[in-house]
């Protein structure tokens, strides 16, 4: 189909006292939590939707228990033998919150599992997301009710350290002789719901409706680059440069300016930090895909790139092919595809070092273009749908890779739903360490890399053990919000009908090829090597649009992955997923509402380019629109501010007032202090990692201040 070969491919050109004052205001925005709740089973899967009700837990939409699981709680409560019926009422619904959507979050507090949920105090923050109607002194009911009643088998038996932690064997059972008071049992077991947490009031978790977010004004936009770039990562160090790659396989290194200074990007074209052009093979749907940077990349200048490559012309490219008898696929039967063999082309993530150019990492302005590890290889069956975006998890450090379905109109040999297969999935690999040959051989793994732990396989044998997400297309773009690592977003891309956003859980599974978005999919013809069952439980879109929503002048429409943006630089777009189109025709701001339930609505938003722009924007013919191409990418920089990589050039998201967008809160927000040599201050990263030692940071930013006017 001509449609479906402009889009999935995506086509792409050829790439060519007022400072202490403001530390103290920065610090002070710094001090308040941004972590957030969100639907999340305690196993960090997302919630099931049911068939039909539980039979003993009262959950009949959504849970994080089926009816096995239902059963086994059934019997747990059975064995506690409980006398009293107001209180076996009571421990019945705390038994039953591990089938509550929020368990993951009621179960683990700073980053503690606990046998029970936390229980509701009577504290309640105003800027608490969950319903204040079902937030009550639980903890306080559950001790008046059953204090004196005898409970066999109690979660609420001490631990060795004398927290709610892991219960101690015990044949005590009544509460008044485990715990000394209501106060050590409510210090232990108890606590409020803020805006960074939930609680369990007895009933199933709500969050406050807080109406249909109404949308910002518009996007304005500064060009600061002329360049045509595939990725954006910024520098690990927490300073103002960043990391710019194409798609021919070069990556530099580029300073990037205040929002507002007037200048423009600092990147020389004809110096890069490194040049891959030999081993990358360029083509339309073909080149540098993706890159990253080692969470300390600052201290052991190890960085990963993702590219294609040609066997027929580059001796490296040596990866297994994809299509092979694991998944019921003959590589012979399929036939050439754009006039290249299957498997001809492959995907390769390998290892690179900046060790050795600087006296330390941090300070590398190249690195050295040869190969000290080859992570990842595969041969790819068709010419298409191949992803190849690498992240870093900020919480677990594991390598996350984007992988497509490898081509084809509908995923004709079912790839996508193949357990076997690694085509259509998300990946996570640990590759902080080196395996030896013998062991990748026992293993039958795909380069050298480990497999974490807690990878899905570990609860599903039939997946490969690198498999963390499947069911997509050909995710394009995804990011983990910085203020809720556990939100992972991904953009996939749709085939004929829609273009979609998911929330990427563990082991979860986003439908194609039987699903396109939220739409039943028919293949066009019947899949071939393998038959997948259909997904019994799939997760569908929290965004999306339709491809008669936007103009289709290049045959169909290309979903462009963004981020959630956490830059205060426009205070009316905080908290917003941003994510375009590949032809620029539109970009969409996704809001949640309520807040941190998971749902989510999402509108087009009006952009435009500032007249005080540095680099002057052109607009679109008879369009108000500046004029950006292509939208290949987004990027995100220390300072949370959000670029849009166009083919156009470098684009930054600034205040609203420089286009004329009207906005109330952006009088009231402070803008941050840059760092020593122009650099943005290092405090924001450290004390995200260091919530601890805000308050002694906002001392020393007191006493700054005064020390200003002495």
């Amino acid at each position: 189909m001509a449609q479906d070969t402009l889009k999935p491919t995506k086509i792409y050109p050829v790439m060519g006292g007022v400072l202490a004052i403001g530390f103290l205001l920065c610090n002070l925005l710094l001090l308040f939590d941004t972590s957030f709740s969100h639907p999340l089973c305690i196993d960090s899967r997302a919630p099931s939707t049911l068939s039909s009700p539980l039979k003993f837990c009262s959950y009949n939409e959504t849970a994080c228990c089926n009816s096995t699981e239902d059963l086994q709680i059934q019997k747990q409560f059975q064995t506690m033998n409980i006398s009293n019926s107001g209180c076996a009422s009571l421990l019945k619904s705390v038994l039953c919150a591990r089938c509550d959507p929020f368990s993951g979050e009621l179960f683990t507090v700073d980053s503690v599992p606990r046998p029970v949920p936390l229980l509701c105090n009577s504290t309640v923050s105003a800027n608490s997301s969950q319903s204040i109607q079902e937030v009550n002194d639980f903890c306080s009911n559950i001790w008046d009710t059953c204090q004196n009643v005898s409970i066999l088998n109690s979660p609420f038996a001490p631990s060795l350290q004398g927290q709610a932690g892991v219960p101690v064997k015990s044949n005590v059972s009544e509460l008044t002789k485990l715990w000394q008071s209501k106060a050590d049992f409510c210090n232990a077991f108890g606590g409020a719901s803020s805006d960074g947490s939930v609680c369990f009031g007895g009933e199933p978790v709500t969050l406050n409706d807080s109406g249909t977010p109404i949308p910002p004004h518009g996007l304005c936009l500064e060009k600061i680059g002329n360049g045509s770039y595939l990725n954006m990562v910024a520098h690990p160090d927490g300073s103002n440069r960043a990391f710019f790659s194409s798609q021919q396989g070069k990556i530099w290194l580029a300073t990037i300016p205040e929002e507002g200074s007037g200048a423009a990007m600092e990147l020389d074209e004809s110096s890069p930090f490194v040049d891959l052009t030999d081993e990358v093979h360029f083509d339309t749907a073909f080149g540098m895909m993706g890159m990253a940077f080692h969470p300390n990349f600052a201290q052991n200048g190890r960085f990963f790139a993702s590219f294609n490559c040609d066997k027929v012309k580059w001796p490296g490219c040596t990866g297994r092919c994809s299509c092979n008898s694991d998944v019921n696929c003959d590589p012979s039967k399929i036939g050439s595809d754009n006039g290249a063999q299957p498997c001809q082309y492959q995907t390769v993530i390998a290892e690179y070092s900046a060790n050795g150019t600087a006296s330390q990492p941090s300070l590398a302005t190249s690195a050295k273009p040869s190969e000290v590890r080859r992570i990842f290889t595969m041969g790819l069956p068709f010419t298409a749908h191949h992803g190849g975006q690498i992240l870093f998890g900020p919480e677990d450090g594991y390598l996350y890779h984007m992988m497509g379905d490898g081509g084809g109109t509908g995923d004709p040999y079912n790839f996508s739903q193949n357990k076997k297969s690694l085509l259509g999935k998300i990946m996570r690999l640990d590759v902080d360490n080196v395996l030896s040959e013998a062991e990748i051989d026992k293993l039958v793994l795909w380069g050298n890399y480990s497999i974490p732990k807690d990878n899905p396989f570990s609860e599903d044998p039939e997946l490969r053990p690198e498999i963390w997400a499947l069911g997509l297309r050909n995710p394009w773009r995804c990011s983990f919000d910085s203020a809720r690592p556990s939100y992972f977003i991904c953009a996939d891309v749709g085939q004929d009908l829609h273009e979609e956003v998911d929330v990427i859980t563990k082991g979860g599974n986003y439908g194609w090829s039987f699903y396109e978005g939220p739409y039943v999919f028919t293949p066009p013809k019947s899949l071939g090597g393998n038959t997948s069952r259909k997904p019994t439980d799939p997760i569908f879109p929290i965004m999306g649009y339709n491809h008669s929503e936007v103009n289709k002048k290049e045959g169909s429409a290309s979903i462009t992955g963004g981020y959630i943006y956490r830059s205060e630089t426009d205070p009316c777009m905080f908290g917003r997923y941003l994510y375009g189109d590949l032809y620029a025709g539109a970009i969409w701001a996704g809001s949640e509402d309520p807040e941190n339930s998971g749902n989510f609505s999402s509108s087009k938003i009006p952009f435009s380019c500032g007249r005080d722009s540095p680099i002057a924007c052109s607009s679109v013919p008879d369009s108000s629109l500046p004029a950006l191409g292509y939208i290949f990418s987004f990027g995100e920089d220390n300072r949370k501010d959000i670029f849009i990589l166009a083919s156009s050039g470098v684009y930054r998201v600034v205040r609203p007032s420089r286009c004329n967008y009207t906005c109330s809160k952006e009088n009231v927000t402070a803008v941050a202090t840059p760092g020593p040599n122009g650099s943005p201050s290092s405090h924001a990263t450290w004390l995200s990692s260091n919530p601890s030692k805000n308050v002694v940071l906002l001392f020393s930013s007191l006493v700054l201040l005064l020390l200003s006017f002495v």
